[in-house]
C-alpha cells in the first residue's frame, strides 16, 4: 500500500505494522541521467521491497532531497544540513510509528544520506519512538546487492537500474559524453585521505565509472535481488 494512493480509512483498515521510508536526493547524476535518480531508485527498490513480501507493507512517499551539498557546483542540485535532514527522517518516521507502523526500514538510494540515516535508525530504536516500541534500520540498495560493475555515481549500476525502470528518463545520446567526462574513481587520496571534498574537483561532469556498463538486464536482475533482500529484512524486523 503506498500512502499518497491510500485513503485514510484505506490505512485504518489495514494491519500490520511494517512501513518503508524511501530516501534519495535531488543531485546530479552526469549528463545523461535526471536529478532524482537517487529518489528514483528507493521507490523502485521499496515497491519491489513491498511487491515480495508476504504482509502487507506501507509504503511512504520518498524524501527527494538529502545530503548532497559534495555536488552543489553543478546546478540543479539541491541540498539540505544533516541535521535537518536526521529530523527530517526522524519527525516522518515518529508519524508513521504513531499509527502503529513502528517497524520501520528506511530505504536509502543515496550514498551522503548514510551516516545520517544509521543515526536516526539507532535514536528512535534506541528511544522506542511515539509508541515506547519502535525498531528502525536503514537500508542502502547499492549495498545490498552484488554485481561485477563497479557503483561509482551516475555509472554503470545507478544507470542500469535507471535503464530498467525509467529508460526514458536516460539521455542515450550523453552516454559517450558521460563517459568521457567522467572520472574512473571516487575523490583525490592521498596516504588514505580524500583531499577532496565536492566532486568538481575530481569529476569533470559528475560522473564516476562507466554508464555504458549497465544494461536494463542487469537493472532488472539487481531490482528483484534487493527487492528480495528488503523482504528479508523486512521479515526480521518483524520478528523483533
Amino acid at each position: 500500500m503506498h500512502l499518497a494512493e491510500a485513503t485514510w480509512t484505506d490505512v485504518a483498515d489495514a494491519d500490520g505494522r511494517l512501513a518503508l521510508l524511501p530516501t534519495g536526493s535531488t543531485e546530479q547524476h552526469g549528463p545523461h541521467a535526471p536529478l532524482g535518480t537517487d529518489s528514483l531508485a528507493a521507490e523502485a527498490v521499496a515497491a519491489a521491497g513491498a511487491e515480495a513480501h508476504d504482509e502487507e507493507v506501507v509504503v511512504a512517499p520518498a524524501v527527494p532531497v538529502g545530503v548532497s551539498e559534495e555536488h552543489r557546483a553543478f546546478p540543479g542540485t539541491m541540498w539540505v544540513s544533516p541535521d535537518t535532514f536526521r529530523a527530517y527522517v526522524r519527525e516522518a518516521v515518529e508519524s508513521l510509528a504513531t499509527h502503529g507502523r513502528d517497524r520501520v526500514v528506511l530505504v536509502n538510494g543515496h550514498g551522503g544520506n548514510v551516516d545520517a540515516l544509521a543515526e536516526v535508525a539507532a535514536r528512535v530504536s534506541r528511544d522506542g519512538g511515539p509508541t515506547g516500541d519502535a525498531h528502525v534500520v536503514a537500508f542502502t540498495w547499492f549495498d545490498a546487492v552484488d554485481a561485477d560493475v563497479p557503483m561509482g555515481h551516475a555509472g554503470g549500476r545507478e544507470t542500469a537500474l535507471l535503464r530498467a525502470t525509467e529508460p526514458d528518463l536516460v539521455r542515450e545520446d550523453r552516454v559517450d559524453a558521460a563517459r568521457e567526462g567522467g572520472s574512473d574513481r571516487w575523490g583525490e587520496w592521498v596516504a588514505g585521505v580524500n583531499l577532496a571534498h565536492d566532486t568538481d574537483e575530481f569529476t569533470d561532469n559528475g560522473v564516476i565509472g562507466d554508464p555504458a556498463e549497465g544494461d536494463a538486464a542487469l537493472g532488472e536482475a539487481m531490482l528483484a535481488a534487493a527487492g528480495e533482500e528488503l523482504s528479508d529484512l523486512l521479515d526480521a524486523l518483524a520478528e523483533r
